[in-house]
C-alpha cells in the first residue's frame, strides 16, 4: 500500500509544470514502461500492480517476493536507485493521468538537452509550430519507424515530454534525437551547405514526382496555419501530396508527415 501523502506527491506529476521544473516525464502502461527500461532511460519511480512486477522480474533482474519484503513503513522498495511502490487498481487510478490506467506508472528523467543535428549526415525532420500533442507523438512514432533519428522542433512546438506525446510516440521519444531551437539559423546553415530544404506546402510540386535526397531537411508546419512565412522563405523545394479526391481541404499533419516520410525513405 502507498501512503496517502506519497500518493498525493506522485499525483502532482499530472501537472506539466511540475514535470518541467524537475526535468522528468511520466510514462504509463506495460509496453511503454518496458520500452523505457530497454532503452536504458533513468527511472526514478515505479508504481505498479503486483501482477506487473511478477511479469517483469526476470527481465529486470529482481526476485519480486524478496524485493516485496524490503518495503519500509511508507511502502517504498528501493532497487538500483529506483523507488518502487506496489499499488492497487484504485491507487493507480488516483495517480494516473489516463482515463483507463494500465498496470504500471513511471517517472523518468529527461535525457540531457540535445545538441543541433549534424547537417548532411542523414534526413532531418523539422517541425514548425506543431501544437497538437497527439500529432507530435504520432510523428515521432513515424520517424522512429522509418529510421529518421533527427527531429528539430521550433521553440513554440509542443513539448515532446507532454504525457500525450510520450504515449502516442510508442517509444519513439526514447530513440529519436529531438532538439528545440530557433529554426532560421539552422535552415540558413543548411542552405549555405547546398542541402535541399523541402517544405510541405499546398502549392508545391507533387510528392510523387519529386526525388527527395536523403541528406535533406523536410519541414512540416502548424496543423491549421502551415509553415510560417519566415521559415517558408528558406524552403528550396515546395512539395505537396496531390488532392486526388478534390473535396477534402487538407490532411491531418501526422498523416501527411507519414506519407512524406514513406516517400522520402523509399
Amino acid at each position: 500500500m502507498i501512503s496517502k501523502s506519497k500518493q498525493k506527491e506522485i499525483s502532482s506529476y499530472k501537472l506539466q509544470k511540475n514535470c518541467d521544473s524537475e526535468q522528468v516525464f511520466v510514462v504509463e502502461g506495460p509496453k511503454m514502461c518496458s520500452e523505457a527500461w530497454r532503452e536504458k532511460m533513468t527511472i526514478r519511480i515505479v508504481v505498479a500492480l503486483p501482477e506487473w512486477m511478477e511479469e517483469v522480474q526476470q527481465e529486470w533482474g529482481f526476485e519480486w517476493n524478496r524485493l516485496r519484503g524490503t518495503a519500509n513503513e511508507g511502502g517504498t522498495m528501493r532497487w538500483h536507485g529506483i523507488d518502487i511502490y506496489e499499488a492497487t487498481d484504485a491507487e493507480l487510478e488516483r495517480i494516473s493521468g489516463m482515463k483507463a490506467p494500465n498496470k504500471v506508472w513511471m517517472l523518468v528523467e529527461r535525457p540531457p538537452e540535445q545538441s543541433l543535428p549534424q547537417l548532411g549526415e542523414g534526413p532531418i525532420l523539422v517541425l514548425d509550430h506543431l501544437q497538437d500533442p497527439g500529432n507530435l507523438g504520432t510523428i515521432l512514432r513515424t520517424a522512429d519507424w522509418f529510421g529518421i533519428r533527427q527531429v528539430v522542433c521550433s521553440l513554440d512546438t509542443a513539448s515532446c515530454y507532454n504525457a500525450k506525446v510520450v504515449q502516442a510516440s510508442m517509444g519513439g521519444v526514447f530513440r529519436t534525437k529531438i532538439c528545440y531551437t530557433n529554426l532560421l539559423p539552422l535552415l540558413d546553415e543548411a542552405s549555405s551547405k547546398g542541402l535541399p530544404i523541402y517544405g510541405a506546402l499546398l502549392e508545391g510540386k507533387s510528392l510523387f514526382d519529386t526525388h527527395m535526397e536523403r541528406n535533406g531537411l523536410l519541414i512540416v508546419g502548424n496543423e491549421s496555419k502551415g509553415i510560417s512565412s519566415e521559415v517558408a522563405s528558406r524552403v528550396t523545394q515546395k512539395i505537396t501530396i496531390p488532392n486526388i479526391g478534390g473535396t477534402c481541404e487538407s490532411l491531418n499533419a501526422a498523416i501527411a508527415t507519414a506519407l512524406f516520410c514513406a516517400e522520402w525513405m523509399r
